[in-house]
């Protein structure tokens, strides 16, 4: 068997935060990073060896083997980029809630393609683009990982040559909250229940909001209303959380610009500033039929960071 040419004991420590795509009318395209993290600590080990501890949400559910999403993703890596797989020993603090739309599996793919990035470094580079590819081979569309890669708001979409992005810097007004309830929701499920076609007015429809909703992140966040406005996956996916409908139904008859996170049945409310976002939990707090956790987040701006253990960031 070859040798790896990463060293036995080298070690890096990834961080990740969690996504919230759509945004409402942004179906596949537009992505949001948010200020919870998943954080993994990697050490290369001697051939054929493999030691996995997780801590924290879905711990219990995750494998502990070489299905392990992390693990897969840091082998697909060092396929991709022509390296033997030393051992590994993976330690993970999972914070981000699994199934409930806030991009948990684009965080595990990205977290091991920044793993393998790290162990890696000063062997060969893996650069954005690459990173981005690889995470959208692995996920199967770009939405949640170009924000978790990334940072901001991004937009996503993929070309002749691959899948691009755009990061853009959110309005300091917007202040986002993630309503999480005990419940989940199967993403391949939810995107399920979407028809294949849809109307060329619904179409226009959503086109129209998700341009507004560009400019109401980036400048204009009075505009988030009419700009979280969607046709093309919520009503489709309603019957299937109907607790998730009826509080995004509650929050916007209520002024709030409330959507589904990602394939659900997180709610996200991106409010127009810190107060409006208080008002929101309130109302939550004191009308909701079931439990429902609020997280005040901010938005993350800096995207996943791995960071060699001996030498600091990289």
């Amino acid at each position: 068997m070859t040798q790896s040419a990463v060293a036995v004991g080298r070690s890096v420590a990834v961080r990740v935060p969690a996504t919230s795509a759509n945004l409402g009318p942004g179906f596949d395209t537009l992505g949001l990073a948010l200020s919870v993290y998943d954080e993994l600590t990697v050490t290369a080990l001697e051939a054929g060896r493999l030691e996995i501890e997780v801590e924290g949400a879905g711990a219990d559910a995750v494998p502990r083997d070489a299905t392990h999403l992390v693990v897969r993703s840091i082998a697909y890596a060092f396929d991709a980029m022509g390296q033997v797989l030393p051992g590994l020993r993976l330690e993970g603090r999972n914070v981000i809630p699994h199934g409930r739309g806030l991009g948990s599996s684009g965080a595990a793919v990205v977290s091991g393609l920044l793993a393998a990035k790290g162990l890696l470094e000063g062997i060969v580079d893996i650069d954005a683009d690459t990173l981005l590819r690889l995470a959208t081979e692995l996920e199967g569309h770009p939405d949640n990982v170009a924000p978790a890669l990334f940072g901001g708001l991004t937009i996503a979409w993929v070309d002749a040559s691959g899948p691009q992005h755009k990061k853009l810097l959110v309005h300091r007004g917007v202040s986002p909250i993630v309503f999480v309830p005990e419940f989940t929701m199967s993403t391949s499920v939810a995107r399920s229940l979407q028809p294949l076609h849809v109307s060329r007015e619904d179409a226009v429809f959503n086109v129209s909001r998700s341009a507004l909703l560009i400019a109401a992140l980036t400048q204009s966040p009075e505009l988030l209303m009419a700009a979280t406005e969607d046709k093309l996956h919520q009503s489709y996916r309603a019957a299937a959380m109907p607790e998730t409908d009826k509080l995004v139904q509650a929050l916007r008859a209520a002024g709030f610009a409330a959507v589904v996170s990602g394939a659900g049945p997180s709610v996200l409310v991106l409010a127009d500033g810190p107060g409006r976002r208080l008002e929101a939990a309130q109302l939550v707090a004191s009308h909701a039929d079931t439990p429902w956790e609020a997280l005040m987040l901010a938005v993350d701006f800096k995207g996943g960071t791995v960071r060699d253990n001996a030498e600091g960031a990289t």
